[in-house]
């Protein structure tokens, strides 16, 4: 596998950090967890869902914790009975699957239906992250902005 040195990267960037530290560890995807399986998609323009396969787990036994842009999903559960099983295909083991969120996605709700947790996202961008028209003034439109010449003019006259 290849190997990229970020290290110049790092000397020439400031507030950069973290989007490296994020291509460092997708670089390293070999050792990526591959249970539970799930599935991302897009809803709508700013909507985003995402659905795990949590077959055989419990609203209980699941917990989703969303700290500082980064998504927890949490699946521990508990060893019911102790049944002598010729074949075990369904996996019961412990999971614990973390998803990187942009700025301002929020989680807006989750839901456990037959066997699949969805958990729905919204990007919301506030008001002043938004981008927006500056509107442009003539000289001769009230309220035009005045030249730095002008003022030095006036000055001087109201000086004199």
């Amino acid at each position: 596998m290849r190997q990229f040195d970020l290290a110049p990267l790092y000397r020439s960037t400031v507030g950069f950090d973290r989007l490296f530290s994020a291509l460092d560890q997708f670089a390293s995807a070999e050792a990526a967890p591959t249970y539970p399986p799930y599935n991302i998609e897009r809803t709508g323009e700013t909507a985003y869902r995402i659905t795990v396969a949590v077959a055989g787990f419990t609203e209980s036994d699941l917990s989703i914790e969303v700290r500082e842009n980064a998504l927890t999903l949490k699946g521990e559960r508990t060893a019911e009975s102790k049944a002598e099983f010729l074949h075990q295909g369904i996996a019961a083991r412990s999971f614990e699957r973390r998803f990187q969120l942009a700025d301002h996605v929020q989680v807006t709700g989750a839901a456990l239906e037959n066997g699949l947790l969805h958990i729905d996202l919204v990007r919301e961008v506030p008001e002043a992250k938004k981008p927006r028209r500056i509107q442009i003034a003539t000289a001769g439109r009230a309220g035009a902005p005045v030249i730095e010449g002008d003022v030095r003019k006036d000055a001087v006259q109201q000086a004199a």
